[in-house]
């Protein structure tokens, strides 16, 4: 079996995060608890341990860790429909946030987390037979996702070398911007996630937004 561990850092990180495991269920007939809706249908392509693990109860656990330097977005995670789901052992949060601040997710509070999310991804790797790889979700805009993220795949390169490592990035719009630091934290994270990625799938925020605004109507 060749599984894969997800890693969602940061508020985008654990909002794309929120939505891709409510796919994945849908996908695999899973319920928002984890357990089977048909188990007799659960063929061989159809198993969903390359991103679930499979509890002594039946239950199946995502793969996934969620970090965040402050709580409130994981805890809207830890209050929603698919709470359940996920090991809380596994959602992770610090006491205060980025600030929007690269250096602030990078060098100092991103640096007291770092060894517990690691932690966190050696147990999940242990317990896998055939890891592929890493899927790490997050932004380029945020002091989190920027920061932290790119702390994260220096991390994951230097203790997981040979395993391939994917980004999912939102990229900042002019026209989205929250913080009038997002393009220097965007250059910063690309500078320093360059040689820790294999392959980085973009997205920009304004585009995202077009979509979604273009299907609401």
């Amino acid at each position: 079996m060749r599984e894969v561990i997800s890693l969602h850092v940061g508020q985008a990180g654990v909002q794309i995060g929120n939505a891709c495991w409510e796919l994945y269920c849908l996908e695999h007939g899973l319920a928002p608890d984890g357990k089977s809706l048909s188990p007799e249908k659960q063929s061989e392509g159809n198993w969903p341990k390359c991103f679930f693990a499979e509890a002594g109860s039946g239950k199946y656990v995502p793969r996934a860790v969620f970090v965040d330097l402050e709580e409130s977005v994981i805890q809207e995670v830890r209050n929603g429909t698919y709470r359940d789901l996920f090991h809380p052992e596994q959602m992770i949060c610090g006491k205060e946030d980025a600030a929007n601040n690269y250096a602030r997710g990078h060098y100092t509070i991103g640096k007291e987390l770092v060894e517990q999310v690691l932690d966190k991804i050696r147990k999940l790797a242990d317990n896998c037979h055939g890891l592929q790889g890493f899927l790490v979700f997050h932004s380029f805009g945020g002091g989190t996702g920027s920061g932290f993220g790119a702390l994260l795949l220096e991390r994951l390169s230097a203790d997981y070398g040979k395993k391939s490592k994917l980004e999912f990035s939102v990229y900042p719009a002019p026209e989205m911007a929250t913080s009038v630091v997002e393009p220097y934290n965007s250059i910063l994270t690309t500078h320093s996630t360059l040689e820790h990625s294999d392959c980085a799938f973009m997205v920009d925020n304004e585009a995202i937004y077009e979509i979604c605004q273009r299907n609401l109507d």
